[in-house]
């Protein structure tokens, strides 16, 4: 979702881009493991690290434990700056998969390898792939939450500025342009693709939606502010 447009964004800029994953073909690599590690980032000077993982079992073996592994190679290879991917309001929004990009954080806070970590808002893409698979059964069971959606392709030249300057040793925030609520968003969707489906409100109990309502996964003041609407983006597509 997000590593294409950073690829991409790296690669108009005129940079060597090398793409680690366990499917390529030239750079084949797998944090669970660490193999492959040390040949990719041979004569690398900046990592981006964007991996991710479905459940929260996986997101802590790649982000946390596969981290470590990361770092560890970034180490031994000279790497001079190690970019980390996470999300607006993981330490304030506790469920799974946050609580492993917390754990992740502080992996890279503790490395040697000069580090930046770039925290972003959820992407227009993600919020989108959810309402088009509720839609197939014709309802969107909206949570209410407070949001500020970005797009990755503005994530992604937020996160190519961070890698090619000076490690930071800090945050940045990348927020989208706009601050709105899951129900409004969901009816942009529905608007502006055509779709139908029955619009659901569902409140979420305990920290989680308390989090999700106070705005807690929304920054007022960020480092960076995307440009593109969720409206605008959906039109483009």
């Amino acid at each position: 979702m997000l590593g294409r447009h950073v690829t991409a964004e790296f690669r108009e800029r005129g940079h060597d881009v090398r793409v680690l994953t366990r499917r390529s073909t030239d750079h084949p690599v797998d944090l669970r493991t660490g193999e492959g590690l040390d040949a990719a980032l041979a004569g690398c000077d900046v990592v981006v690290d964007a991996s991710n993982g479905r459940t929260p079992k996986q997101a802590r073996a790649t982000l946390v434990d596969g981290g470590r592994r990361l770092l560890d190679a970034e180490q031994r290879a000279g790497v001079r700056h190690h970019v980390c991917v996470s999300i607006v309001g993981c330490d304030r929004v506790q469920f799974g998969y946050y609580r492993a990009k917390v754990e992740q954080e502080r992996v890279v806070e503790a490395a040697s390898v000069p580090w930046t970590i770039v925290r972003a808002t959820q992407f227009h893409e993600l919020i989108t792939t959810g309402f088009a698979a509720m839609s197939r059964v014709r309802v969107l069971a909206v949570p209410t939450a407070c949001l500020q959606t970005v797009a990755a392709a503005d994530v992604a030249r937020a996160l190519a500025d961070v890698a090619t300057g000076a490690a930071r040793g800090r945050r940045i925030n990348v927020v989208g342009p706009e601050l709105s609520d899951a129900r409004t968003l969901a009816r942009t969707w529905l608007s502006i693709t055509g779709r139908r489906a029955a619009l659901v409100p569902v409140r979420v109990p305990g920290a989680v939606g308390r989090g999700m309502r106070d705005g807690s996964l929304t920054v007022p003041d960020p480092d960076v502010r995307g440009i593109t609407t969720y409206a605008d983006w959906l039109r483009q597509r």
